[in-house]
């Protein structure tokens, strides 16, 4: 029986035993099944800023976990061993409850809760959501490091449990979000919707001749401000990843011009990987 999985706008349509473009969902036995429940390809206890969050518990630590999969396929990717893998991905189990037992025992070095990072997390919608709940109860935060393509109800039930997410904006034209596999409206929803709920940052990593104009940037930190003028933005420098390997580095120079041009309409701009 074919099924459509209905997390994000790709709603892909599978049959028996097929995989969707995330790699991390699929259709078995008649059910809409993520593959990478309770397997992780990575955990650390980091610095709340290296998400980054720079306005929600600064100095504080937060206990890292990712899987594998993701429904966007960026060329520049950072963590394209686990972001572009499935299955295949090297993993270890891990439960929801052993994970918060696990936030837990990291009070005494400063932890303040978990954060659902590395790949795609929203890729596995469940295991976040079940693990955010326990968290929340444990009395910790959830901190969410996320594209934001997700559709609106899956996103609205998630939100309940979220205390900050950094959201990447990986630009403001249509165009450069087609030439990702994803959707600008979609992500822009996802903020706007995330700003009513909890603290949230954005970042916007700067690809020279894609996304690096004073207009883009602009009309993106205007948007912002319209949204929320407190929201913070991270203008991050792009260093060669992936297939883009042969690209050069972002200068230093265009990002601190770009992250001023962004302060003409926000408070709150940082810039990183510089």
């Amino acid at each position: 029986m074919k099924l459509q999985c209905e997390l994000c706008f790709h709603r892909c349509e599978l049959e028996e035993g097929q995989t969707g473009a995330c790699r991390a969902r699929a259709n078995l036995n008649g059910k809409m099944v993520p593959l990478g429940y309770g397997r992780i390809t990575a955990m650390a206890l980091d610095p709340v800023e290296k998400k980054p969050l720079r306005r929600f518990h600064p100095g504080g630590m937060v206990l890292s976990v990712g899987s594998f999969g993701c429904n966007l396929r960026c060329p520049f990717c950072q963590n394209a061993e686990i972001a572009s893998a499935g299955q295949e991905a090297f993993t270890r189990e891990l439960s929801p409850q052993a994970l918060t037992e696990r936030a837990l025992s990291l009070r005494g070095r400063g932890n303040i809760g978990v954060a659902y990072t590395y790949n795609e997390p929203l890729v596995g919608y469940e295991y976040v959501r079940d693990c955010a709940v326990l968290v929340h109860q444990a009395g910790m935060a959830n901190v969410l490091v996320t594209n934001g393509t997700v559709e609106e109800k899956p996103w609205r039930e998630l939100l309940a449990w979220i205390d900050a997410v950094n959201i990447d904006l990986k630009g403001f034209t249509e165009e450069w979000y087609r030439k990702l596999g994803g959707d600008l409206k979609t992500v822009k929803r996802s903020i706007a919707l995330a700003a009513e709920r909890c603290h949230v940052e954005v970042t916007t990593l700067i690809v020279p001749g894609e996304n690096d104009s004073e207009e883009e940037i602009r009309a993106l930190s205007g948007w912002l401000a319209s949204v929320r003028p407190d929201i913070p933005l991270h203008v991050s420098r792009f260093f060669p990843r992936y297939r883009m390997a042969d690209r050069n580095p972002t200068p230093v120079e265009t990002v601190f011009r770009l992250a001023d041009v962004a302060r003409e309409q926000l408070r709150d701009v940082y810039t990183g990987n510089c």
